[in-house]
């Protein structure tokens, strides 16, 4: 049974979820950046190594971090469609639910574009 905490709880995963994913966005321009202003600058081979290893790892968080977005989504819908069958379907808690299912559907279909 679908309770107003437990959709509560998956919302606010979801939104914590999508500002990780901007998060790691945002470092991986820059790191990129710094990457490149290395390259530029001729740094020593080992400091530019290491670099592109950070460069890397955050690169791969972006993945990850859309999976568990995907896995968060599909958690909050499950809630939301339960809800409404057990005809609790109006009150802000899903008003809000119904809001983070819209942006994060919107955020995957921007960036799968």
């Amino acid at each position: 049974m679908a309770t107003i905490r437990s959709l509560k709880i998956k919302t606010s995963t979801c939104k914590r979820i999508v500002k990780e994913l901007h998060s790691y966005e945002k470092e991986v321009e820059r790191e990129a950046a710094k990457t490149a202003d290395m390259k530029e600058k001729g740094a020593d081979i080992y400091d530019l190594k290491q670099q592109e290893n950070v460069l890397a790892e955050s690169r791969m968080m972006i993945p990850d971090c859309r999976n568990r977005l995907e896995a968060a989504l599909a958690d909050l819908k499950g809630i939301v469609a339960e809800m409404e069958e057990s005809n609790e379907k109006e009150g802000p808690e899903i008003d809000e639910a119904r809001s983070t299912i819209a942006d994060v559907e919107k955020l995957f279909e921007t960036t799968e574009a």
